[in-house]
């Protein structure tokens, strides 16, 4: 969506300082940890292993993008592998700018738009699905998560907030899935909402649109990414297929965390990094600061205290599992966004 474009530009010294924020939180723990022990384990980590971890992350994008492809193919759109590619990584660009990770699906969809011809709306539901199919392996480990960390010697706040934290993105999902189901709903929602913000957009935009208008193009817009992520997951193959390629991109995320720890020396037990990891995933989603930077960090250490893990060690291993799964596509997906922006932007003017 090109309002992505624009968000970014028009908050552009905003992000630059919520990221400033977050490298001095960051920094603030690794002083109050041990900065010195920090710098001594990350001098001393296996490089070998460090780049196991970033070849590690490479595959789970090349198979985020295999599954993106074959959703699309569901929906009779066809666009080739590299050019799917550098689109993730521009919605990747996208949502780890964005506090929340609310940018990368309509940019997604809008990368569609202009480069590929894709109504917008189809690509919305091809991405939204995709992230559908993520989703529902996080559900299965989160479930799990929830009733091992109420078992565990942690503050009694900590379990109410992790357990809170686990229970609403449950009940977003279900949401939003309901609204698929029920598009009637879903329209009466929006209009509804729309309704009440119609006055205040008028005066602040120019426009002619009546609010008739605006409804037409809600239930328009509405069906048509209902019928679109609908003709996904009704299709049998790619239901089966979105499934394991999900549960494949899971394992190599746990094992790419685990690698993380191994670079440095440790070997956490397996069913307590997974709880901790998805709790880190949850507190990733909090629109506070983009990735959640610093907030995350204090989280799993105080978690992986609990096991018997020092924070040291925490730190080192999450500042490794940050750089290949954090910095690097975010880098990545900028220089897309930048090329298919000048690109989109060099379209329109020869047109005119």
């Amino acid at each position: 969506m090109e309002d992505t474009y624009e968000v970014i530009r028009k908050h552009k010294w905003k992000i630059i300082l919520s990221f400033a924020l977050a490298a001095f939180i960051i920094f603030a723990i690794t002083l109050v940890i041990g900065l010195k022990d920090i710098i001594n384990i990350l001098s001393h980590a296996n490089w070998y292993l460090i780049i196991l971890n970033f070849l590690l992350e490479f595959a789970i994008l090349l198979t985020w993008t295999l599954r993106w492809k074959l959703i699309l193919k569901a929906v009779n759109v066809t666009s080739s592998f590299g050019n799917l590619f550098l689109m993730l990584t521009a919605s990747i660009f996208g949502n780890n700018v964005t506090p929340g990770a609310a940018g990368g699906e309509p940019l997604r969809a809008y990368l569609l738009k202009e480069v590929e011809g894709t109504p917008f709306e189809i690509g919305l539901a091809s991405a939204t699905a995709d992230r559908v199919f993520e989703f529902f392996p996080f559900v299965i480990i989160s479930i799990f998560a929830a009733f091992l960390i109420l078992t565990w010697n942690i503050p009694i706040w900590t379990r109410l907030i992790v357990f809170f934290l686990i229970i609403l993105s449950l009940f977003f999902f279900v949401i939003l899935l309901y609204a698929i189901w029920r598009k009637d709903v879903a329209q009466r929602v929006i209009i509804s909402l729309a309704k009440s913000i119609y006055p205040i957009i008028t005066r602040l935009v120019k426009s002619d649109l009546t609010f008739s208008d605006v409804a037409d193009r809600i239930v328009y817009y509405i069906n048509r990414f209902s019928h679109g992520f609908l003709q996904v997951v009704k299709n049998r193959k790619l239901l089966v297929l979105g499934f394991i390629i999900s549960f494949i991109m899971w394992g190599f995320d746990m094992v790419r965390f685990y690698v993380c720890f191994m670079a440095v020396g440790v070997y956490p037990p397996v069913t307590p990094l997974i709880i901790i990891y998805t709790v880190g995933i949850l507190i990733s989603l909090a629109p506070l600061l983009p990735g959640s930077w610093g907030i995350r960090e204090v989280t799993i250490v105080g978690l992986f205290a609990v096991v018997g893990v020092a924070g040291d060690i925490v730190i080192s291993a999450s500042l490794i599992d940050r750089l290949a799964s954090y910095i690097a596509p975010t880098l990545v997906g900028a220089f897309a966004a930048l090329y298919y922006g000048r690109r989109i932007r060099n379209s329109k003017k020869s047109v005119v």
